[in-house]
């Protein structure tokens, strides 16, 4: 098996030999790239306008592969390790997903790049949104995927569901308690969220278990939900702006959100539109890859 190297705290460490996921094309290169507070592992490859894809919990930007790999065909694909985790570094804060929206605005920078478009699943959604509502002369069209955003629409009413349990869960006993049973940990998101288990391969499973395994990577993931709070009181704020004025696509999985994600956008943009993946929950990209591409590409190409 080969073994990956991860940047953990300015320290290179090898990562556990696990099954590999779907890789990236060939002609992808990999970044590290410096921004305020962290490091960003950046994959980037393609040709045309940029697009940036956002990665969310129980997964890293290695979920892209599919997608980034139709896209690169027509756009230059950026594909980010958000703050904490995969292989960017794991610094004590800035999990408010204000400051990761200046994470990809410095990655963007880095890399020259003055508009893009974008495409987001879970956490990825709350940082992209950040980054839109900041930042709206720089987001030519947006795609949402199957998560709420903390402080939009219904958000309070959503925080009641007893599957979002582990929005509250954190701090160092559970940290103690999950250490050595990652993959038991995220197993229950992998099997619970899934309108098919069986979808979330096996080697996905011990791929994204031993990155979430290296040192830090769950505290980081914890930190990811213990700053809802706070993005929902910075979101309420951006939401006092105005809305998004982008076209936004809100996909749901049917079994997971499904149209609840449009209705949701609608209290945050003007222009929204409503897809729907069949036989598929919260992990469009490993359930139903073929159909979530298909919708987004056509949807990044100006197809109504």
């Amino acid at each position: 098996m080969l073994r990956i190297l991860a940047l953990v705290t300015g320290l290179l460490v090898a990562l556990p030999a696990a099954a590999q996921v779907a890789p990236f094309p060939a002609s992808f290169v990999t970044r590290d790239i410096p921004v305020s507070g962290a490091t960003i592992h950046v994959r980037v490859g393609g040709k045309g306008p940029a697009v940036v894809l956002l990665h969310g919990y129980g997964e890293t930007g290695d979920m892209w592969a599919p997608l980034a790999a139709r896209l690169a065909t027509t756009h230059t694909v950026v594909v980010p390790d958000l703050r904490g985790l995969g292989l960017s570094s794991r610094p004590a804060g800035g999990y408010d997903k204000k400051t990761q929206a200046g994470d990809v605005e410095g990655v963007l920078a880095v890399l020259r790049i003055d508009r893009a478009d974008l495409v987001t699943h879970d956490i990825g959604n709350m940082v992209g949104y950040a980054y839109a509502a900041l930042h709206p002369d720089r987001v030519t069209r947006f795609v949402i995927m199957d998560a709420p955003v903390p402080g939009v629409g219904p958000w309070e009413e959503i925080l009641k569901n007893p599957l979002l349990w582990h929005f509250r869960f954190g701090g160092p006993d559970m940290e103690r308690l999950v250490a050595g049973r990652e993959r038991i940990y995220l197993d229950r998101f992998w099997n619970e969220f899934s309108a098919d288990p069986a979808h979330f391969t096996e080697a996905s499973r011990e791929h994204y278990a031993a990155l979430y395994a290296l040192p830090g990577a769950m505290h980081s993931g914890f930190a990811q939900f213990a700053a809802f709070d706070q993005d929902a009181l910075d979101n309420k704020q951006l939401l006092a702006r105005g809305k998004l004025p982008m076209p936004v696509l809100a996909v749901g999985g049917e079994k997971s959100f499904g149209p609840q994600m449009a209705t949701v956008m609608r209290f945050a943009a003007g222009d929204v539109h409503e897809a729907v993946i069949p036989n598929a929950g919260h992990w469009l990209m490993e359930e139903q890859p073929e159909a979530t591409t298909t919708v987004v590409v056509k949807f990044l190409d100006g197809a109504k």
